[in-house]
Order: structure tokens, then C-alpha cells, then sequence
């Protein structure tokens, strides 16, 4: 799969997104080159995860939707490849057990000084607000003592809008911020106001509002509509 992510990365997919993102990058050199680290960014575009892959030089593993890889039949199964070799993980948004394997996966992988991707949000904000976030970045930084480094993304839902499959040539702004040290000791009635600090800076440096309540889940089949 480490091969597939990086033919996904220089030649079948990176081109394609430098091209129609023209990505600016503000804060470069605030990412940690090595060791554990937790990527904590916004989200208004399925395109998202691709480009934080594409112009981040760690390589990432991200959370995805479980629903992403439990599709039946042929197109399904291509689909869930897909996502493995983007270095995509499942994850279980119905909470309990199911999340809390995810996490655990999490865990271990920035235990072993890996690059870990979340959007707190759980889902992508389609009112332009950055919304409330759930709490599991914060749980997996107090687990591994991990920096989590809070990245907002501009201008990716003029690039893919929600509902439509093509891509709209628009310049887009990857803003990164300053790790956030995160206390191993923290209390579990704490990770809530660890996470809205969080949501609240990401909501600064996206120049968004922040709205304190959970983005809404609604189906969006992508559409060839231009």
C-alpha cells in the first residue's frame, strides 16, 4: 500500500490537485519533520485529506467513514481499495466499541512515531462554519503525549463542492498552526474544552465562523454535474 500512496501522491492524483488548487502554504516548517504527531484540520471538501497528503511531506494516515469501505459489490470493493492505499482508515461514526477500535488503531500508529490525520468535525461543514468537534483527537494526543497541529483549509469547497464530482480550478490556502501540547494527565471532563480551544483556533485561522454544535451528516452522492 506505501507504493500506491505514493504513485497516488507524484503521478495519478498529485498533478490533477497541484493544477486546479494552485495550494499556497502558510506555516510550512510548524509540522514536525519526525516523530508522533497529530494533524488536527478543518473540512469543507471530500478533497480535503488528498491535498493535505499531497503537500505535507510526512505521509498520513487519515480517518474515513467506515461507509466508505463497506459498500457491497465490485464498485464497492475498488472503493475500499482505494481508500487503504490513500492510507485511509475506517472509522465508525455510530460511537461505543466500534470508535473506540479506530482509536486504539490511532494510538498505536503515533505510538510507533507515526503522522496521524483527523477532521474533528466528523464530517464535512456544508454552511461555511467550522462546527463542534469530537473529542477523539484529543483522547489519542493524551494517550501518545503527540503535538497536535491545527491545519485550516480555504477555498477546497469552490474546488469540489458538496453534491458535484468535478473539480473547479480555484486557488486554495493551507494554513498551518503552531502544535498544541496536550497534558497526559488531562481528565476526562477536560478533552471537551481541549477540543472546542481546538475548533475555536481552527475556526480563526480558516477566517470562519465557529458554530458550537455538531456539523450535519447528510447524504451527498457525487454528481458529474459541472
Amino acid at each position: 500500500m506505501r507504493m500506491w500512496y505514493r504513485l497516488f501522491k507524484y503521478v495519478l492524483i498529485g498533478p490533477a490537485l497541484l493544477v486546479t488548487c494552485r495550494p499556497r502554504i502558510v506555516g510550512r516548517d510548524l509540522l514536525p519533520s519526525t516523530g508522533p504527531v497529530i494533524v488536527a484540520a478543518t473540512h469543507s471538501a471530500f478533497i480535503d485529506s488528498l491535498l493535505l497528503c499531497l503537500v505535507l511531506p510526512r505521509r498520513l494516515t487519515f480517518v474515513a467513514k467506515s461507509e466508505y469501505f463497506d459498500r457491497p459489490g465490485l464498485r464497492g470493493r475498488m472503493q475500499r481499495w482505494f481508500f487503504l492505499a490513500a492510507g485511509q482508515t475506517p472509522i465508525d461514526r455510530s460511537g461505543g466499541d466500534r470508535a473506540a477500535t479506530t482509536l486504539a488503531t490511532a494510538t498505536s500508529l503515533v505510538s510507533g512515531g507515526g503522522a496521524w490525520a483527523i477532521h474533528p468535525e466528523g464530517t464535512r461543514s456544508c454552511d461555511g462554519r467550522v462546527h463542534r468537534g469530537h473529542t477523539g483527537v484529543m483522547r489519542v494526543a493524551r494517550a501518545t503525549g503527540a503535538p497536535v497541529v491545527p491545519i485550516a483549509l480555504r477555498g477546497t469547497e469552490r474546488v469540489n463542492p458538496p453534491g458535484r464530482l468535478m473539480w473547479r480550478p480555484h486557488r486554495v490556502d493551507i494554513v498551518i498552526g503552531f502544535p498544541v501540547p496536550v497534558d497526559q494527565a488531562m481528565a476526562d471532563d477536560d478533552l471537551r474544552s481541549a477540543t472546542d480551544r481546538l475548533m475555536i483556533e481552527l475556526a480563526a485561522m480558516a477566517g470562519r465562523p465557529y458554530e458550537n454544535s455538531y456539523a450535519e451528516r447528510r447524504p451527498q452522492a457525487p454528481t458529474a454535474t459541472p
